[in-house]
């Protein structure tokens, strides 16, 4: 089963590797194909390991791929982690995919630069699996930024047109007030319970939710303070009020 899950997240960011750089060589077909398969693929792994938690008794599980960041007491490591909620968004995540691939063939179809937009779709596609197995904030954050860069790429996908180019720098610039907040939140977590593991920080939360700052002679819950923080980051991406002013200028890539 790990090795199955691993081949789900990193078959779509191996097709956007080969559609991206070697899409002029092997053509419009064959970059579609090869993207196209790798979603279908993922997709077809995600409703196996959805139909496996759901009925063929699964425990949740963390499988580690490489060493990221060890500085004193933080510890991130890139790694997958299987449970309820993250089977439930790996079939959204991957079955809209495949359908948009899908879509795609026709939509573009007159398109000449087809295959470096199927390897942004597959590219984004590879962020979000990354964002919703993460197993620490870490790398939830860097899920979470892959998805910038790609909606950045996607949107200014017509780059020669002007307000494509802009559009897409204004989604970059607004999304970025909202993951300083993000940051923020990842900070306070660890500030106040010392781990950014999800296996290890939720029970403690469960435990210790009364936890408070102590400042200017008030008491501010340090949960409340992480978790509004992390909304500011989930503001950005959502286009909540504040931070929804880049999503009216994105529909130029459309």
């Amino acid at each position: 089963m790990q090795t199955l899950v691993t081949i789900l997240v990193f078959a779509p960011l191996l097709a956007a590797i080969i559609a991206g750089l070697f899409g002029r060589r092997i053509g419009d077909i064959v970059s579609q194909a090869i993207t196209t398969g790798g979603l279908l693929l993922a997709c077809a792994l995600s409703w196996y390991v959805f139909s496996q938690w759901t009925w063929g008794h699964m425990e949740a599980f963390t499988v580690d791929l490489l060493p990221f960041i060890h500085v004193g007491d933080f510890v991130s490591n890139w790694s997958i982690r299987i449970d309820a909620l993250s089977c439930v968004m790996l079939i959204v995540v991957t079955t809209v995919s495949a359908l948009v691939h899908i879509y795609s063939w026709g939509y573009m179809a007159e398109d000449p630069d087809k295959p470096r937009f199927f390897a942004y779709l597959s590219l984004f596609t590879f962020a979000m699996l990354a964002l919703v197995t993460a197993a620490d904030f870490m790398q939830l954050f860097f899920g979470w930024e892959g998805v910038g860069l790609a909606s950045y790429l996607l949107i200014g996908f017509w780059y020669k047109k002007p307000t494509a180019s802009a559009a897409a720098i204004k989604a970059f610039v607004v999304n970025r007030v909202g993951d300083f907040g993000f940051a923020l939140g990842i900070m306070t977590t660890f500030w106040a319970y010392g781990t950014i593991q999800f296996h290890e920080l939720f029970p403690m939360i469960a435990a210790s939710a009364s936890r408070s700052w102590e400042f200017a002679g008030h008491s501010f819950p340090l949960v409340d303070i992480a978790c509004f923080l992390l909304f500011i980051g989930a503001m950005g991406k959502s286009v909540k009020v504040f931070l929804h002013t880049w999503m009216p200028d994105a529909m130029v890539g459309a």
